[in-house]
């Protein structure tokens, strides 16, 4: 089932239902229909993974239910090791409505009392798929409650002394939290463990407090351990920080329909062009390709309603890129 010549990349936490209404632009009351769309940031990462010819397996809990068993197939459809996934007996599988505005961006309104994602237990974790990994890579969400949040510390402590590369994009969800202080303890208590962190520069502001432009407030986030820091700057591109050097990618311009899944996009392809060569953290030339084609991805991303139906294989963002080029 899995490419054992590819390194894999390992993805751990929520996958959900996302409901996006059929029209942008309205909000959930006066929306007539919603499109049943998977997500949660992890797994539209696993997917972004192999739609990009990389190998990826997902990690977490869905319920028994009707919803739980068509992401898991919708997770094998792409391709995806779905070994690390089970199935939780009592509890639903996650749910989230989103509201599109007319720009493209969302709000969120979600259904999680407890979900299925939430009650996953240290000792559920598939370890030897963790260890077996090149990259494991985790958001915040599943930082938020136990026992999901004692299986994710457990979960990457294996992964590190297993000597797997940890990434983390902590895409925050503020109204799962229980208060925004709550969020940027909950987030920043794992921030010294990770080798990359990819961040937007909403984030930057919402945990910093502090105008995310100014480069000494991005690098106060900045720790030793750290191999790169990314901040996305939404259709501008995208900032990269290392140990040796620093500097921006610019991004491209498309016209945007919904932003759900760029981030992730950006974060599967850049975790691809890592796990093929690791030597892109010492290399700018080598970074810097891999950050305008992660822009690529993620920008392809937006054209398009949904999260992992929008995810461009390389030939789509070669293209937008070669376009892009000949302007």
């Amino acid at each position: 089932m899995m490419n054992s010549a590819s390194p894999l990349i390992a993805c751990f936490g929520e996958m959900l239902i996302d409901f996006v209404p059929d029209t942008s632009g309205v909000s959930l009351a006066e929306s007539n229909g919603f499109l049943k769309a998977p997500g949660g940031a992890p797994a539209n990462v696993a997917c972004a993974i192999t739609k990009l010819g990389g190998v990826s397996a997902f990690i977490g809990k869905v319920g028994e239910d009707e919803f739980g068993r068509m992401l898991v197939d919708i997770l094998k459809r792409n391709g995806v090791n779905s070994d690390g996934v089970c199935f939780d007996q009592h509890a639903r599988t996650a749910l989230a409505f989103v509201t599109l505005k007319h720009n493209g961006e969302r709000e969120f309104m979600f259904y999680r009392n407890p979900s299925a994602d939430m009650l996953l237990k240290e000792s559920e974790l598939n370890m030897s798929l963790i260890k077996q990994a090149k990259i494991f890579h985790y958001g915040s969400i599943s930082l938020i409650s136990e026992p999901c949040r004692s299986a994710h510390i457990a979960a990457m402590k294996a992964a590190k002394e297993g000597g797997v590369l940890l990434s983390y994009d902590p895409n925050i969800r503020l109204p799962l939290w229980p208060s925004a202080d709550a969020a940027r303890e909950g987030i920043k208590s794992i921030w010294l463990e990770a080798d990359f962190i990819k961040v937007s520069d909403d984030e930057v502001e919402f945990l910093t407090q502090k105008d995310s432009q100014k480069e000494d407030v991005v690098m106060s986030l900045w720790h030793d351990h750290l191999k790169l820091l990314v901040v996305t700057d939404g259709e501008k591109g995208c900032r990269y920080f290392t140990k040796n050097f620093k500097g921006k990618v610019a991004g491209f311009s498309v016209k945007a329909v919904d932003t759900t899944g760029a981030g992730d996009s950006f974060v599967g392809s850049l975790l691809c062009s890592i796990a093929k060569d690791p030597s892109i953290f010492q290399d700018e030339g080598k970074l810097k390709e891999a950050l305008a084609f992660a822009n690529a991805c993620g920008a392809i991303c937006t054209t398009q309603k949904g999260a992992i139906p929008a995810l461009p294989t390389p030939s789509a963002a070669q293209a937008l890129m070669s376009r892009s080029k000949a302007k």
